[in-house]
């Protein structure tokens, strides 16, 4: 059992906030009739679901790589009018979200997909797939801050796992960082360098797993690849979403 709305965004058709919106307006029947609660509950192996007259199926599984740049919000809508991951992906032709998030000064790589399952999957600390990023702090650090960074710092929301951090170079006042991350908490690595008494000026999020960044430009995507999916357990036989 489901509600109406999440069965939609599961379904990988629009956002669960769409979805809402959708219901609201009476696009949506169950049984035929017009339900407009969008947490109705619906039980998918009994309940026929339609969309605009249409019945609600499985829809072709969608999974992308995207280089987000500074600048730019990982959200459907932005209040404030700046421009949005969607407005980069416009032309894929299907409805997908973010796996995770990365702030707006934040760039590199953003997995987007509309398959729920593969989603929680890379997002899913126990699942171990690590996140490598590149980082420039306003300041050098000692090897002492390093050691605290790999074994975990305090943060608002609790320690942070055990990191794998390396000094990768050190220019003028500042040190350049590889971090790699197994967890994804919001602005984590920001909070991190601010435990240690330091700031971030460059964060770029250069790996997901096995994939690397590569020849991928600034606002730019591709589809991933099938043995990419497999690399980070993203494959099933079924290439549809389950409802």
């Amino acid at each position: 059992m489901k509600t109406l709305d999440r069965v939609l965004s599961k379904a990988g058709v629009t956002s669960r906030t769409d979805a809402r919106q959708w219901i609201v307006d009476g696009r949506v029947d169950v049984n035929g009739r017009t339900v407009r609660d969008p947490s109705h509950w619906v039980d998918m192996a009994r309940d026929r679901v339609r969309v605009d007259g249409r019945p609600l199926g499985q829809t072709k599984r969608v999974d992308l790589l995207l280089h987000k740049p500074t600048g730019c919000v990982t959200t459907r809508r932005d209040p404030e009018g700046r421009r949005t991951v969607y407005d980069l992906i416009a032309d894929v032709g299907a409805f997908v979200s973010p796996v995770g998030r990365l702030d707006r000064d934040t760039s590199g790589l953003l997995i987007m997909t509309n398959d729920t399952q593969f989603a929680e999957r890379v997002t899913n600390p126990r699942s171990g797939v690590p996140k490598t990023y590149l980082v420039k702090t306003s300041r050098r650090l000692t090897d002492e801050e390093l050691q605290r960074l790999r074994d975990g710092v305090e943060l608002s929301d609790g320690p942070t796992l055990p990191a794998r951090v390396t000094r990768v170079r050190e220019s003028g006042r500042h040190t350049d960082l590889e971090i790699v991350l197994t967890e994804g908490r919001n602005r984590q690595v920001r909070r991190m360098i601010d435990a240690v008494g330091a700031r971030v000026r460059r964060l770029v999020r250069v790996r997901i797993g096995s994939i690397p960044i590569g020849a991928l430009t600034a606002g730019s995507w591709r589809p991933l690849t099938t043995a990419e999916l497999r690399a980070i357990g993203g494959w099933r036989v079924s290439r549809a979403p389950r409802s």
